[in-house]
Parts: structure tokens; sequence; C-alpha cells
């Protein structure tokens, strides 16, 4: 039995050190946080390499005492508490002490700093927790520390480090929550020479606001205060034209501290629930204040949790505080003359698409008597315009397809009578050939949604938005496969604002992107211009599209890709085909129809959408007159 022995104070120093410092974003926290605790207005943060090869923090604010400078490495050493009385009503963000004894343990530091009352400034140098030289030179006031070689001693976990573009999106978002926390601060900071932005330290929140999110999400915005005696909200919320596909956007502050709280997102989601669709999330920059007895912030090392003593009083209060915000606010979006809806070559205007299924979904849940079915039988069209207009393809490649139809039909024979309506498992022949013209006829369409078909003695219904959806994801893919994407150049180009998690995730996984047919070019800061988009998603809200990519590939927290390999990245994006697809409440001819099915059927899987739903099931004549009594 091995014998039992106090470890080496260099190996707990490491040890420890992994609870604080796991990546470049931890050391930024902590040294950022301690440059505010010195009352400091300029703060200015430096990385090269996603902060692997130097993080630099400077500050102007209180400095370290020269006889404090060592003392300030050891463990546990802080100025923030005293005693354990003192955790209850800490108002710091720092108060464990243990950041800067961790960092050195694990990096090469050297920290130069000066008080306002001492001439001259100190420079200490300390490497793998080893202390160094201990000089006097001249410095202005304030702290400046530098961190180079993180992780140099401890190359296992330098290791399990991620590229240098994704650490440095870590500490973008950092920054940017550390500039939304602290308006009456001056936040610079310099990614690899470049400064990414620079707060004006005016105290004012929505210039904060627009310098990260840019100008249409500071276009968007209702203020929001509310207050009680033992709480009080204030900030911004988006309005629901400002909706994300993850809650990346919500941004909320405790006491002065960015944390992550089911209890706080869920209040606030509850507050906009009148206002947004299923599966959206809202827009907010919210700071929250209560008293320091009524918040445990000693939750975790990261101090990202905190504990409420009355958790169901703080829901109710964010809840109702942001409802009400919102109910004094019009809420009717503004329409443009620049974005009027596009004419169809019809001369019809095209409705806006729909939200995907949520009002289809939403209907059926509501138990009601259903209207008379109205079958709609609209004047034919030229068969070659109405592929075009649908499918994008020119009037001779619509000909030579019609030629070469390749779609199948259900056998009449050994029809299984069953009680309820079911999808078409297999097609045995051709329904839409030339030698089946005569024994199939389309009937039209109902509800604007849903088409009718009559072939032999089955009826079919076919779900019109899930029947192109399949066709366009399956058209993409293919191209995709094939390096054959066509891109629709954007006249204007379209400029999206990207925050540093999106900006980091978007130059990670660029190439994807390129591949799938879009174009963009960085246009100054955080903007980009988006000048090209593959062909069957043109037209279909391209900045829309594009952010949700990017929330579709982004976690809810933490900004780590899910299943980030080629093919499921590319399967992402083409699942965007929805967009584009032809939406419910949409009237199509036959023609239109016959085009559709005509590809469809083509496809290995034509029975579902990519998210699984069916495209088409069928009735039986018996089943219907078993339904009349006709057959008992």
């Amino acid at each position: 039995m091995a014998g039992i022995h106090v470890l080496d104070s260099e190996t707990v120093d490491k040890i420890a050190a992994g609870e604080v410092v796991e990546r470049p974003i931890n050391v930024v926290k902590e040294l950022v946080e301690n440059a505010v605790d010195a009352c400091a207005s300029a703060v200015t943060v430096e990385i090269k390499e996603g902060g692997i090869s130097l993080i630099r923090v400077t500050d102007n604010g209180n400095g370290i005492e020269p006889e404090q400078v060592k003392t300030a490495f050891q463990r546990h050493a802080t100025s923030k508490i005293r005693t354990a009385a003192d955790l209850t009503g800490v108002v710091s963000l720092g108060f464990r002490g243990e950041a800067l004894s961790s960092i050195a343990a694990v990096s090469q530091v050297e920290l130069i700093t000066k008080t306002r009352e001492s001439l001259t400034g100190i420079r200490f140098s300390i490497e793998g927790g080893k202390e160094g030289s201990l000089e006097e030179i001249g410095a202005p006031d304030g702290t400046t520390v530098l961190v180079r070689n993180l992780f140099y001693n401890t190359p296992v976990r330098k290791k399990f480090l991620k590229q240098p573009v994704t650490e440095a999106g870590y500490i973008t978002d950092l920054m940017e929550h550390m500039a939304l926390c602290r308006p009456d601060v001056s936040f610079q900071y310099i990614l690899n020479g470049q400064v990414r932005f620079h707060t004006s330290g005016n105290g004012r929140l929505e210039e904060v606001i627009y310098r990260i999110y840019g100008r249409d999400a500071a276009a968007n915005l209702v203020e929001i205060k509310s207050e009680t005696p033992s709480m009080k909200v204030t900030g911004y919320l988006g309005k629901p034209v400002l909706n994300r596909a993850n809650r990346n956007f919500e941004t909320y502050f405790v006491n002065g501290r960015y944390i992550k709280s089911q209890t706080v997102s869920k209040a606030i989601e509850d507050g906009f629930k009148e206002y947004l669709m299923q599966h959206k999330y809202p827009f907010t920059v919210l700071h929250l204040s209560f008293d320091p007895d009524f918040v445990d912030v000693n939750v975790h090392p990261t101090k990202m949790d905190v504990r409420f003593s009355d958790t169901i009083g703080v829901y109710d209060f964010i809840s109702s505080s942001v409802a009400a915000a919102l109910r004094v606010r019009e809420m009717i979006p503004e329409a443009f003359l620049d974005k009027r809806p596009k004419e169809s070559k019809s001369g019809k205007t095209e409705r806006a698409p729909e939200p995907f299924e949520v009002n289809r979904q939403r209907q059926q849940k509501v138990a009601q008597p259903s209207p008379a079915y109205t079958v709609r039988r609209p004047e034919p069209v030229d068969f070659k315009e109405s592929r075009q207009r649908i499918f994008g393809v020119s009037p001779a490649e619509s000909a030579e397809a019609a030629e070469q139809k390749k779609t199948g039909i259900i056998k009449a024979s050994d029809t299984v009578i069953v009680e309820k309506p079911v999808q078409m498992e297999l097609f045995s022949e051709k329904v839409l050939s030339q030698e089946s013209r005569g024994d199939y006829r389309i009937l039209g369409q109902i509800f604007d949604t849903y088409w009718l078909l009559v072939f032999k003695d089955k009826l079919f219904f076919v779900d019109q938005h899930a029947a192109h959806e399949k066709v366009k994801y399956e058209r993409l893919i293919k191209q995709y496969q094939a390096k054959e994407i066509i891109s629709q150049t954007l006249n204007p180009p379209v400029i999206v604002s990207l925050t540093g998690r999106e900006e980091a995730l978007f130059k990670e996984y660029g190439e994807y992107f390129a591949a799938l047919g879009f174009e963009t070019e960085a246009f100054g800061g955080s903007e980009y211009a988006l000048r090209a988009v593959p062909a069957d998603l043109y037209g279909c809200n391209e900045k829309q599209l594009f952010e949700e990519v990017l929330d579709e590939l982004t976690e809810s927290q933490g900004g780590s890709v899910k299943n980030a390999s080629p093919e499921v990245i590319a399967q992402k994006i083409a699942s965007m085909s929805c967009k584009a697809a032809v939406k419910g409440n949409m009237s199509m001819n036959p023609a239109e129809m016959e085009a559709l099915l005509d590809e469809l059927l083509t496809l290995d899987n034509p029975y579902n959408c990519p998210h699984g739903r069916p495209t088409i099931f069928s009735m039986s004549r018996y089943e219907i007159e078993k339904k009349f009594k006709r057959v008992l």
C-alpha cells in the first residue's frame, strides 16, 4: 500500500489552477474583473493567437502597493474580503484570491503597477509559480499584467485547447459582455494587432449596444425600468423583430456580474411569450440589482452561476417587468418602401413566407369543426413558364425534363384497408408518365396548401411546402457533393453584424459556407458584406437566413459547434431550403403541381421532408365508401 504524503507547493498550485484557469478566456476574465474592482475607468485588453501566446490587460485603476505585490500572487490573497461573514455581502467581481496565483502557476507573468501616491512603479515577474525579478521602474498610474505562453509547463492541458480563432471568439464574447456590463468604463479590445472595438465609457448602454450589435439592433430597442424595495431591473429589450434561434442574445447581469441562470432566462422568455414564435428567443441586455444578502455568488469558481433566496419572487418580478415594458410600446413592424413584396411573373404579389408550420400546428391542436372543402381549379398557365418560375430552370430545360419523367404510382390491387389514412410506402408505377395520363387527374388545391390527385381507386393528398422543401434540399445537397453549387449575386450586398462568437464560428467554418454558395467579405469592424447566396435560397430574406445558419451551428450556451463535421455542417446549411420553399396558403395551378411532383418522385425518398414530415399520403376508394356506409 502506498504511503500517504503531502504534495509539494508547486504541484498543489498546478492542481488548484485547473479549477480557475481552464482556457485563455478564464485568464482574461479574472484580470479584467480585477481591473474593474480597482476602480479603473479605462481598460485595454490585447490578445494574440487566441490568448495562448500573449494576453495583456492594462487599466488606470488604483494600482498595488509596492510591498503587497508579491503577496498578491500568493494563494487566497485578496483585498475584497477578510472573513467568511463577508461572503454574504460581497459586491466585488472577484473575492476568492485565487486568480493571480493560478495564472502564474501555468504561464509566464509580468506585472507593472503604480499607485497614484507613488512616484515610480514596480515591475515583478513570476514564471510557473516561481518568483523572478522585482524592480522599480517608471510607469503610469494603474496596473498592467502580461501573460505569455499559457500552459507552457502543462502540455497536456494545452493540447486540449481549441484553435486560436475559436479561443479568440470566446474572449471576444467575454469582452462584449464586460462592455455591456459596465458602460461607464471605456474598454478597448485589440485582437492580433487590430482594434476590435473601443467603447467611450460615457455610461450610455444603448451606445455600447450599437457598437457591439450594430445599427439594426440599436434601432429596435425598448427601454425597461422597474423597481421594488429589494429588486431593480434596467436596460433594453429587443423588439420581436430581433428574435433569434438560440439564447445567445439573452444577456443579463446580476449586481454587475454576467451570469447564466435558468430562472432569469425562463422569466424573460415568459415575459416575451405573447410576442415570439415557438423556438424563438429574445434579444435582451438587462441589469438586475438585488440586495447582496438576496444573492449567493459563491457557487462555482467561474462565478457564472448564482443562487437566489427567493427564486419565485425573482421570476415573478422579471417576467412581469418585461411584459409590462413591452405592452406600453407599439410592436407593429414598420414597412419600408425598398422592401416591398416581390411580384411574380403573373403580376400577383407573393405573400411573405409564414413561420415554418407554426400556424398549421396550432390549428391542429384546436378542436373545432372542420370547414367545408373548397377545391380550387385555377385556369391553366404556360407549363414552361411555371416550371421556370418555381424551379429556376430555363424553358428548354423544362421541355427536356418533361420528356424524361420518372415518376411512379401505387398499384390498385391488394389494397390494405385501414381505419386511418396512411402515407404512401412505394411507387411501383409511374404516376406522371405519358402512359398513365389517362388514369390520373389533378383535382386542385384545398386551403391553398394541399393538393388532391386521383389515380385509379386512390385519392392522394400532397403537402406543397413539404414537397418543395424536399426537392430544394436534395438539389442543394447533390450540388454541394458534386461541387456544382450555383450562387446568386445580391445587388446591393446585404450587410450583417456579427458578435465575437459568431465571427469566430464563421471564420472557422467559412470554407463550408463558401462551398455552399455563400460569398462574403469583411466590411469593417464586426460587419460583413453578404454578396451572394445559393441560387436555390435567393429571395428568402438572405440576412435572416445567414444569421439562422450561424444559430443552427451554435449551441445555446458555450458557443461550441454541435457535431462539427463537414457533412453535418453542410446538412444544417442545406436544411435552410425550408425558407425558400413554397409555403402553405399560396395558390398554385395544376401545371406547377405537375412540375413539382415530377421532380419530387425522382428522389430516393420522396415521402418525407428533411424534418421528417410526410409529403404525401393516400386514401383508397374502398375506405372512402366505407366512411359513407356504401360498404358494410
